[in-house]
């Protein structure tokens, strides 16, 4: 993808440590290529879309409002007051996470870019992938951005500090500069 006119790299953001790697990932291509950013969040309302028909529904709460609220904070998060160093814009799509990134991934010059997860079998069964929803739908080229290689240091880390086992901090930095 070289720079120019209407260049675009489309990233799903979800607040989840997999979309902060692909949304670090999406600014270094939108950077390089001098393309815009163009950062979606997808929602649905939480007992999904046959809930809102019902005339017997929860208080009306701004579910849209809520998530533009979290691709804020989650782009506040990645990159602090500064943002990310180029030109970006937020989407808010309601609707699964797979059609709503591809639907936003629209252009002939678009770049999809999505964090691939390390799933096990039970979550594989209860959610659809991503990944392979865009893969297979998508008319631009997708790039599945593995996981950081310290998300599995910092759950290991998680995990023995919640079940209060020691744990020695230095690990995390071994073999770092």
């Amino acid at each position: 993808m070289s720079g120019g006119e209407g260049r675009r790299v489309v990233v799903g953001v979800s607040g989840s440590m997999g979309s902060l790697t692909a949304l670090h990932r999406a600014v270094d291509e939108a950077r390089r290529t001098r393309a815009e950013l163009v950062a979606v969040l997808a929602w649905l309302p939480p007992d999904g879309e046959l809930a809102r028909r019902c005339p017997v529904s929860p208080p009306a709460i701004d579910f849209r409002r809520a998530a533009a609220a979290r691709l804020l904070e989650t782009i506040d998060d990645a990159f602090g007051s500064a943002g990310p160093a180029a030109p970006w814009q937020g989407v808010i799509a309601r609707g699964r996470p797979g059609p709503a990134l591809v639907a936003s991934a629209d252009r002939a010059g678009d770049l999809l870019v999505i964090g691939a997860g390390r799933r096990s079998g039970l979550r594989r069964l209860i959610f659809p992938s991503v990944v392979r929803y865009c893969v297979a739908h998508a008319a631009c080229p997708v790039l599945a951005v593995p996981p950081s290689p310290l998300l599995s240091d910092l759950v290991s880390a998680h995990r023995r500090l919640s079940r209060w086992l020691p744990f020695d901090a230095r690990r995390l930095t071994e073999g770092t500069p």
